[in-house]
C-alpha cells in the first residue's frame, strides 16, 4: 500500500488512492461489520409533519443530513410495509453513523418502531417526538443537542482500508438520450462487472425501463427461479400501468427522451440494460430490500429517478452511478451519486452537476473499456472521501415509491 495523501477539500478528509490501490478504498467500519463511505448523522423524520423540524436541526448542526417527504401516515398493508422498510433502510445504511428519529407522536409509522429496527445494527439511535417534547421549538432544541453529540463522536472515527467486496453500488440512468446505450451505460456495465469480479454487489433498478429487454436478463439468471421472477416483475409493472388505462410501451419514452433521440421503450430498455454488464443475475429483490447475495442484483423499482435512487440507498447501496444524456442535478442525502454524461455537449453545458464525461466514447477518443476503468477508479476515490458534484451542491433528493392509496 503506497503512502496516502489527505485532501482538505471536505470536512472528513478525502484519501487519495494510487493506481496500485485498485480494488481498495478507505471506509468507515460500522458496528454490524458493514462499511460506509460516509459517516453522516441522519435526522430521520417518520412523518411529513416532522420534516420541517428535521430540516431546521440540520441547519443548526453541521454534519447532519435529512430529507423532505410526504409519507408516514394513512398508509396500510404492503404500502405501509414498504415505507417502513425504506425508513429503516435509510437509517441502517452503513454511510450513516447515527440516527435521530424524529416523529410527531400520533402517526402510523411510529418513530420508536423505526428506531428499534435501526438500533439492531448497533449504531447510536435516539427518538425525539414533537408531541412528547411540547412542540416544535423544544423538539428542535432536544434533537439538535443529541445530534451535536453524535456528530462529535462520528468525527473521532477514522477510515480503514477496505476491499471492494464490501461495496454495494447502485446503477441508474435518467434523462436518457440516443447516446446512453452507446457510451455511459456500457461504461457503467464495465464497472458493474469489475465490482462483481472483486466480490462486491451491483444493483440494477428501473423495472419500467427494462421492459422489452427482460428476455436478455432472464437468459443471464443464475437459476430458473430468478428467470421466472424476471418475467413476473415485468408483467406486474405493465399490469399496474394498464390499471391506469395506459400501455406503458406506447407511453414511454418521456418527451425528453424522445427529444434526445430515443424512438421507443424497447430502444430505451436495451440501453438501460447495458448498465448491468455481462455477469449472471443472482437475485431479484423488492424495493428498498437489502441484497442477500453478492454479484449482480435487480431491484424492482419504478423508473422515477428519485424513487429508484431512494430504494437502492435504502437497500444498502453506498455509492450510486447515475448516467444522463439530458442532464440532471439529482443526488442523495446519504450516498454520493457520481453523475456521468453520455455526450460531451451535456458535460460542457452542465459541468457544475456532472462528474464524469463518457461522451468521449461517442467522440471516438476513448473506448468503453477505458471510460469504464476511469469510472471504476473514480468509485474508489469517491468511496474514500472525494465529494461528488451533487454532494457539494447539497442535492439531498428523496422520494418513496407509493404503491397504495392514502386512507
Amino acid at each position: 500500500m503506497s503512502t496516502s495523501t489527505i485532501s482538505k477539500a471536505n470536512g472528513e478528509g478525502a484519501i487519495a488512492l494510487s493506481k496500485q490501490d485498485s480494488g481498495k478504498f478507505w471506509g468507515y467500519r460500522s458496528p454490524d461489520g458493514r462499511v460506509g463511505v460516509r459517516n453522516h448523522v441522519l435526522i430521520l423524520p417518520t412523518i411529513t409533519c416532522a420534516t420541517q423540524a428535521a430540516k431546521q436541526i440540520t441547519e443548526l448542526v453541521k454534519g447532519t443530513v435529512s430529507f423532505i417527504h410526504q409519507h408516514g401516515c394513512a398508509q396500510v398493508g404492503v404500502d405501509y410495509e414498504q415505507t417502513f422498510r425504506t425508513y429503516v433502510g435509510m437509517g441502517a445504511n452503513p454511510n450513516v453513523y447515527g440516527v435521530v428519529v424524529l416523529g410527531l407522536g400520533c402517526e402510523t409509522h411510529q418513530a420508536r418502531s423505526v428506531a428499534g429496527e435501526i438500533a439492531k445494527t448497533g449504531k447510536p439511535v435516539e427518538v425525539v417526538s414533537i408531541q412528547d417534547h411540547g412542540g416544535t421549538l423544544f423538539t428542535i432544541a432536544q434533537g439538535a443537542k443529541i445530534a451535536a453529540k453524535m456528530v462529535q463522536d462520528a468525527s473521532m472515527q477514522r477510515r480503514e482500508l477496505c476491499d471492494f467486496s464490501e461495496l454495494i453500488i447502485g446503477t441508474e440512468c435518467g434523462g436518457s438520450d440516443a447516446c446512453s446505450g452507446l457510451s455511459a451505460n456500457p461504461a457503467v456495465g464495465v464497472v458493474s462487472d469489475l465490482i462483481v469480479d472483486y466480490g462486491g454487489t451491483s444493483i440494477l433498478a428501473e423495472t419500467t425501463e427494462l421492459i422489452g429487454a427482460e428476455h436478455l436478463l432472464a437468459d443471464r439468471a443464475a437459476d430458473e427461479k430468478v428467470a421466472k421472477r424476471v418475467y413476473e416483475v415485468i408483467k406486474a409493472m405493465e399490469d399496474r400501468a394498464f390499471l391506469m388505462g395506459v400501455d406503458i410501451r406506447t407511453g414511454n419514452p418521456s418527451p425528453g427522451n424522445i427529444k434526445g433521440g430515443l424512438s421507443s421503450l424497447e430502444e430505451k430498455s436495451l440501453g438501460a440494460a447495458n448498465k448491468a454488464g455481462s455477469r449472471p443475475l443472482q437475485e431479484l429483490i423488492d424495493y428498498a430490500q437489502t441484497p442477500t447475495k453478492k454479484g449482480l442484483v435487480w431491484m424492482d423499482t419504478p423508473g422515477h429517478d428519485i424513487e429508484q435512487l431512494t430504494g437502492m440507498v435504502a437497500g444498502g447501496a453506498q455509492v450510486v452511478l447515475f448516467t444522463t444524456g439530458r442532464g440532471t442535478p439529482t443526488g442523495s442525502p446519504i450516498a454520493p451519486v457520481i453523475k456521468i454524461a453520455t455526450n460531451s455537449a451535456i458535460f460542457e453545458k452542465m459541468g457544475d452537476n456532472i462528474d464524469i464525461n463518457a461522451g468521449t466514447i461517442i467522440d471516438g477518443t476513448e473506448s468503453i473499456q477505458s471510460v469504464g476503468r476511469r469510472l471504476f477508479d473514480e468509485v474508489g476515490l469517491v468511496a474514500s472521501g472525494k465529494m461528488t458534484k451533487a454532494e457539494i451542491l447539497g442535492q439531498h433528493d428523496f422520494g418513496i415509491w407509493r404503491i397504495g392509496p392514502t386512507f
